[in-house]
């Protein structure tokens, strides 16, 4: 069976995408770079504590309550924030907290010194992307960025296919909220349940992906989320044999409940 063939027995007509995470990424990553330096500074930093602070960095980033809480409470973004994100971050390493307390501002400063990433693409994102476009279907990127992206896009060679990028700054609404994932199925002339919405964050992409009645698909490299009640890939390119053979699978179903760290 063709993409072709699930394109009109399956209903899906559009396939919108994350971005950070799921099509490009940082070398290194924010959380490589971070566990490397809370490791020479003494945190407790194992595969189960860098399993438990990634969760938790996918779940603070999602506009989660603690998320809006710091951002009011030290600006956007400013040095304050940041501080205090990683005070955060080595709690859900597992540091006591007099111990994140002392080690935020060390690690905060190594971060500034030595995090310099180059900006990526996953190998099989390309060619993914021509096989799903040649099969006909619509695509879109829509990310929780304040600022438009594409620019980067273009440099990246990604730009030409896709539809449109929309960043929630546009729109005045961010992932997980189902506004921003309405103005992209309504952008396309689709249906919710038309379109499936593919991201790497549990928190912010599949959660607000079911609020708007999209079909998510959670892309998890690592398996952080074995809880999660959707489809789920491993890498981008097991997206057109999922759709091939699992069209099944593509059915909407209920959000379980996550622990925010565990």
């Amino acid at each position: 069976m063709s993409l072709n063939n699930i394109l009109c027995a399956d209903g899906v007509r559009a396939i919108l995408f994350d971005l950070d995470g799921t099509l490009r990424y940082n070398h290194p990553t924010f959380a490589e770079a971070f566990y490397d330096i809370a490791a020479r500074l003494g945190a407790p930093v194992t595969d189960e504590s860098r399993r438990r602070a990634s969760r938790w960095l996918h779940y603070y980033w999602a506009k989660s309550d603690e998320f809006v809480a710091d951002r009011n409470a030290f600006g956007d973004q400013s040095e304050a924030f940041w501080i205090h994100h990683d005070l955060l971050f080595l709690g859900a390493l597992g540091c006591p907290p007099g111990q994140a307390s002392d080690l935020a501002l060390q690690a905060y400063q190594h971060m500034i010194d030595e995090f310099k990433p180059q900006d990526c693409v996953f190998p099989d994102v390309t060619p993914t992307l021509q096989v799903l476009k040649e099969a006909g279907y619509s695509l879109a990127v829509l990310s929780n960025r304040s600022r438009p992206y594409q620019e980067q896009l273009e440099k990246l060679g990604l730009a030409g296919y896709f539809e449109f990028a929309m960043h929630a700054g546009e729109v005045g609404a961010w992932k997980p909220g189902p506004r921003i994932f309405q103005q992209g199925v309504e952008r396309l002339s689709v249906r919710p349940e038309q379109a499936l919405y593919v991201g790497d964050n549990y928190y912010a992409d599949v959660v607000g992906a079911q609020l708007a009645g999209l079909n998510p698909i959670l892309l998890d490299p690592d398996g952080l989320f074995p809880e999660a009640e959707c489809p789920v890939i491993r890498r981008l390119s097991d997206l057109p044999g999922l759709m091939i053979e699992w069209p099944t699978a593509l059915k909407q179903l209920s959000p379980p409940q996550l622990s925010k760290r565990n």
